[in-house]
């Protein structure tokens, strides 16, 4: 930043205050979205992955994936599907 004399204090001081509203704007954007944008079922799941519910049932009865069956449903975290596929498909 270059200096600035005191009659610009009022723009820079402007400037800055504009600067903020944006950076908090950015972080509203980025905040967490709720657990449940984040949970998928099987359906949900196999279009994330861009395959079948029936190869995506396959994988979790060999164990390849990660899942939680809190119940008779099973549900997939998106994040660590994410991290699934990046690990190339090892859990």
């Amino acid at each position: 930043m270059e200096p600035f004399g005191f009659d610009q204090l009022p723009e820079v001081i402007r400037q800055l205050f504009e600067k903020v509203e944006h950076i908090e704007f950015l972080l509203r954007e980025l905040q967490v979205r709720p657990e449940e944008d984040t949970v998928m079922n099987i359906t949900e799941a196999a279009a994330f992955l861009k395959t079948s519910p029936g190869a995506l049932y396959t994988k979790v009865s060999r164990g390849e994936i990660p899942f939680s069956k809190p119940g008779r449903r099973l549900y997939f975290d998106k994040d660590e599907l994410r991290k699934w596929v990046k690990l190339g498909g090892k859990h």
